[in-house]
């Protein structure tokens, strides 16, 4: 065997080494998203499009990046997992037009008062009863909505998509690190309970029951909180969205000039 053909098994052997011991972050990953989507999603489909997700990190990985193969892999997986959801999108566009309406209002009634808006001045807003109040958050939270990274599509669906910050050009790195930041000021302007829950979520990876348990309060509203965030975040990213399109207008007019 040549030493090249040697180096290329020691490779493979790495690799399915490396996707044996991490398959469990897989079903991990999917069940933990899957505690934000309908039943109508099958958790088998996200698991298989995270194994793949989890084979081409393997063959990716090298031991020089600073970051771990299981936070490495676990970006992958989830990419993965999120394009088998983009490339299959389960959600009604009337879902996105309300979750759409609803995020416009919050934004009015903030700009107005200066202050989180309220579930009651919404709701009057709207013409919106409790119920169907409560069923747009849940869908809020469950949906392919959250477009904090883009804005809306045509169909008024969002982007899952996060930019590879490696492969951004010089200007695009700037817009992106300022969207970044724009998001982490807008969270850390939520509410206190809706800061917790996201908190949680995204960041200590506990699934809404958990949730519930840490708050004492059920399943069902932790939905509706982590949905009045989602939201309220869209309202304040939009407006963000809208200044940055404002500056490029008149960056491009000013080199017109």
């Amino acid at each position: 065997m040549s030493v090249a053909s040697e180096y290329l098994q020691l490779q493979r052997q790495s690799a399915d080494e490396l996707v044996r011991q991490h398959a469990p972050l897989v079903r991990r990953i999917a069940y933990h998203l899957m505690g934000r989507l309908p039943p109508s999603v099958d958790v088998s489909d996200l698991i298989q499009a995270g194994m793949i997700g989890l084979l081409e990190a393997s063959r990716n990985f090298t031991t020089g990046k600073n970051a771990s193969f299981e936070t490495f892999a676990g970006i992958r997986i989830r990419g993965a997992m999120l394009d088998e959801l983009r490339r299959t999108d389960w959600t009604p566009r009337s879902v996105h037009r309300k979750v759409r309406e609803m995020a416009e209002v919050v934004r009015q009634i903030e700009i107005e008062t200066g202050s989180d808006a309220d579930d009651a001045e919404v709701m009057r807003r709207l013409g919106m009863g409790a119920e169907e109040y409560h069923q747009v958050l849940a869908d809020a939270a469950s949906a392919r909505l959250l477009s904090l990274s883009a804005p809306d599509d045509a169909d008024g669906g969002a982007a899952f998509d996060v930019a590879d910050g490696d492969s951004l050009s010089p200007a695009d790195s700037v817009e992106h690190e300022g969207m970044r930041e724009a998001l982490v000021e807008a969270i850390g302007g939520l509410p206190e309970r809706e800061q917790l829950v996201m908190s949680l979520y995204y960041e200590e990876e506990l699934n809404l029951k958990e949730i519930g348990a840490v708050l004492g309060v059920t399943e069902s509203r932790v939905c509706q909180i982590h949905g009045q965030a989602i939201v309220r975040l869209r309202a304040r990213m939009s407006g963000w969205h809208e200044g940055q399109e404002k500056e490029g207008k008149q960056r491009k007019g000013s080199r017109g000039r």
